[in-house]
C-alpha cells in the first residue's frame, strides 16, 4: 500500500469530486463528500475542508476549482 501525503488526498478528492459534479452538476455535494472520505481516506477535518470548498465555489459561481 502506497501511503500518499494528506495534501496529496486533499488534491486528488477535489478533482475527483469535481470530475462527477460535472457529469452531473445536480448530485449532492455532501453525498460526493461521504463517498469521497472513503475513497482517499480522508480525515473528518478534510471532509469539512472539502464542504466548505464546494459550496463556496457554488455559491460563487465558479464551477471547476483550480488547483
Amino acid at each position: 500500500m502506497t501511503i500518499i501525503p494528506e495534501k496529496e488526498k486533499i488534491k486528488q478528492a477535489i478533482r475527483w469530486m469535481s470530475e462527477h459534479l460535472e457529469r452531473n452538476p445536480n448530485q449532492s455535494v455532501q453525498k460526493l463528500v461521504n463517498k469521497a472520505i472513503f475513497e482517499f481516506d480522508l480525515s473528518p477535518v478534510d471532509a469539512e475542508f472539502l464542504t466548505r470548498f464546494f459550496h463556496e465555489r457554488a455559491t460563487s459561481g465558479q464551477r471547476h476549482p483550480s488547483l
